[in-house]
């Protein structure tokens, strides 16, 4: 089968590959559609681990084999991928936080990714997707399904103000995330006009220019910002602005991935008592996993969701110019999807 490989920075091939079979629980999945993720063009600039394995980790599919112990799935299944797998066995993956497994393997950095013809995983992280639901959008489940997570742990409450910093694709999951959360209002900073209208489109309030700190501080003076949800990571001096428009005892939550060391506000930390909470992907909170309450986002307003953020669908074999397309946002990208387009 194909699947595509980083041989250096901005340089994804497609090669040739054996067909992975399943494990007694495992699936093995025909891919459908995989995103092109922030994480990804990390790498795909030399500025984090290049995977050595195939990429790519916001995957939907059909199961296409199953393994001799699976019994909640069957071949044909319409899925979505969580893009780690667990033990299923520790501590942590007992009590639901299988995100925190010591054996955690991440999907597309640490094990074979969805860029390619077929993956294979756990069947315990396959998710079955709403019917009427496209793949491309189903793939939306992973940086949905981050984003709930985090907005879950933060203690979203009812009517709480909240600021996204950031408007790629983790930033306007938050958004859905905010909104359906209760979030009374929501504030969000974007870079870019297709990131401004999506996150209008998807329930920000007010969206300003991430180069306007001074709008955005005045804005947050008229009332007190109860939850900031940083979403952009890298080099930015997010966290600094975070910490200056959240309310003193409110929350913020890291779900940006930073790649250099940033300046820590340590003395406003400590002075507003404000929350810190990092939030790694997703788990199984209770009685409902995180991907679980995004596939019921999907089944209510999936449509629009899909229409809002994937703006571009290139075949496996054009995965190079799905990369370039991905990373000017001057194309007007937001969520750019691969296909794998002729399974063999």
């Amino acid at each position: 089968m194909r699947a595509a490989f980083c041989r250096g920075p901005e340089t994804v091939v497609v090669e040739e590959v054996e067909r992975p079979t399943p494990g007694p629980d495992d699936v093995v999945v025909a891919v459908r559609s995989c995103g092109i993720c922030g994480t990804d063009l990390h790498w795909y600039h030399d500025t984090m681990m290049i995977p050595v394995v195939c990429p790519g980790h916001e995957i939907a599919g059909e199961v296409a084999e199953v393994g001799s112990a699976v019994r909640r799935l069957r071949e044909g299944d319409r899925v979505a991928l969580e893009g780690i797998s667990s033990c299923g066995v520790c501590r942590s993956c007992a009590a639901g936080n299988y995100h925190l497994c010591s054996s955690l393997g991440v999907v597309g950095i640490t094990i074979p990714g969805g860029f390619a013809e077929r993956i294979r995983l756990p069947a315990r992280h396959c998710f079955q997707i709403p019917s009427g639901i496209d793949f491309p959008t189903a793939a939306l489940s992973e940086p949905i399904g981050v984003a709930v997570h985090g907005t879950r742990i933060s203690g979203l409450s009812i009517g709480q103000r909240v600021v996204v910093l950031g408007a790629g694709t983790i930033g306007l999951a938050a958004v859905i995330a905010a909104r359906s959360g209760g979030a009374g209002e929501i504030l969000v900073t974007a870079r870019r006009p297709q990131q401004r209208a999506a996150a209008l489109a998807l329930g920000a309030d007010r969206v300003f220019d991430d180069a306007d700190e001074s709008g955005l501080r005045e804005a947050v003076q008229e009332s007190p910002i109860d939850l900031v949800l940083e979403t952009v990571g890298g080099a930015a001096d997010t966290l600094e602005t975070a910490v200056h428009v959240c309310r003193p005892g409110g929350t913020i939550c890291v779900l940006g991935v930073y790649t250099k060391p940033i300046m820590f506000p340590s003395l406003f930390v400590v002075a507003k008592e404000l929350r810190l909470q990092g939030s790694l992907v997703y788990n199984r909170a209770g009685s409902r996993a995180d991907f679980e309450i995004v596939q019921d986002l999907l089944s209510r307003d999936g449509k629009r969701i899909g229409e809002t953020l994937v703006t571009h669908r290139f075949p496996l074999a054009d995965i190079a110019a799905a990369f370039r397309t991905a990373d000017d946002k001057g194309t007007g990208s937001i969520k750019v999807t691969v296909t794998a387009d002729a399974l063999r």
